[in-house]
């Protein structure tokens, strides 16, 4: 008898092992056993565990029923708290999750199938299709539905990648009806991709709503990492901007951009946005009044783009940077606002007075560490300031 506890719930039952090819799932159990919630709720089922040739061990729950004519496991009662049906789903999903995460079949770059009943939330290329990641490939040739933000850019992706998925449109005006759908796709046993037009979904894109929805019915969600707009501009800006803080869109009016900008302007954290090409001149002058014409800002343009562009230059003198040439009014934008540089002072001199109080008692390891989780500040700039304040004090007592 073997006994698996996921994510609060117990599952025992006999158990089977099958060596196959890799990739083989368990998809049989031998034995008999219970599947049941910590209250004791349950029906009868078994637990099988297959690995392949890989090493990939996979669980899988497998309900039994009570007879009910040859109906399958799906025709349990739902209106059971801990319905055998919702155990299994939940099992699986967190069964799932915990296989990706821990297969040591991850660190060797080995392409991984698709799972049954899971949304993948996969992030495409922002601009040249050479970005996108072998996961994501993997992933959308493999799944039976990609629910996309506008079929017709997705489509132009797919097609370059000689895959032939259906799509399916999600988008802000359709979301949340497209979510019930897509978690009936996934209780029939679908496996479905998520992506935006360009970079991560639900990130000032559709995607939140339906990755929630998912997630709320019992079902996997699974991120598969790629391109950022937001990092990329982030990672080539050559500024201080640790922390940051990411607003996305301003909003379309004067009077509510200021109300936005207004309560941001005192932290002392480098603030992102993104912008239309049709707002970035209104953009850039609201964020000149109502910051200051002295913190730098970062312009980035056509990121990954034949005309990418990343100008850093101060506030007070971006909308003539944008003015000069009605080029650098097109595309799509990331601005990287500095922090300011009274507040990154004074952070500073904060930063310093808690690392004296520390190296005071405290070896430097121990003493950086606790610092880190007092102030959140970056380690490494921290550690280096350590390094410098530690001259100056006496070493701590033994």
């Amino acid at each position: 008898m073997t006994s698996l506890r996921v994510g609060g719930l117990s599952v025992a039952g006999a158990t089977g092992r099958i060596t196959g090819g890799a990739g083989d799932a368990a998809t049989a159990a031998v034995g008999t056993g219970g599947v049941g919630a910590d209250a004791g709720d349950g029906a009868g089922g078994a637990l099988g565990v297959a690995t392949g040739a890989a090493g990939v061990t996979t669980v899988a729950v497998v309900t039994r029923a009570p007879d009910n004519g040859g109906a399958d496991e799906h025709a349990a009662p739902r209106n059971t708290a801990h319905s055998a049906v919702h155990v299994v789903r939940r099992v699986r999903a967190e069964v799932n999750v915990e296989a990706i995460e821990g297969d040591s079949a991850m660190t060797r770059g080995e392409p991984l199938p698709a799972l049954g009943r899971t949304l993948y939330v996969v992030a495409t290329p922002i601009g040249n299709l050479r970005d996108i990641t072998l996961r994501a490939l993997d992933i959308l040739g493999q799944v039976d539905v990609i629910a996309a933000e506008d079929t017709r850019v997705t489509g132009v992706l797919i097609a370059h990648h000689g895959i032939r998925a259906q799509l399916l449109s999600l988008n802000e005006h359709n979301e949340r009806r497209r979510a019930t759908e897509i978690v009936k796709l996934l209780d029939a046993g679908k496996r479905v991709a998520l992506v935006t037009d360009a970079g991560t979904p639900a990130i000032s894109d559709p995607g939140a709503a339906l990755v929630r929805a998912v997630g709320d019915a019992g079902f996997a969600v699974v991120p598969v990492p790629g391109p950022s707009a937001v990092i990329a501009a982030l990672s080539a800006a050559g500024l201080d901007a640790s922390p940051w803080l990411f607003f996305g869109f301003l909003p379309a009016t004067a009077a509510a951009r200021r109300a936005a900008l207004e309560p941001l302007a005192a932290l002392p954290y480098a603030l992102v946005f993104y912008e239309a090409p049709h707002r970035i001149k209104a953009a850039l002058a609201a964020l000149a009044a109502t910051l200051g014409a002295a913190r730098e800002i970062v312009i980035a343009r056509e990121l990954t783009k034949r005309f990418e562009t990343i100008h850093r230059c101060l506030l007070g003198d971006a909308s003539a940077w944008i003015e000069a040439d009605p080029d650098r009014q097109r595309g799509e934008f990331v601005l990287i606002v500095g922090a300011p540089a009274a507040a990154a002072a004074e952070a500073e001199d904060a930063h310093d007075a808690t690392l004296a109080l520390l190296l005071a008692e405290l070896p430097l390891a121990r003493a950086v560490k606790l610092a880190v989780a007092l102030t959140r500040a970056p380690k490494n700039r921290l550690y280096e300031r350590a390094l410098a304040l530690k001259q100056t004090l006496k070493p701590p007592p033994r």
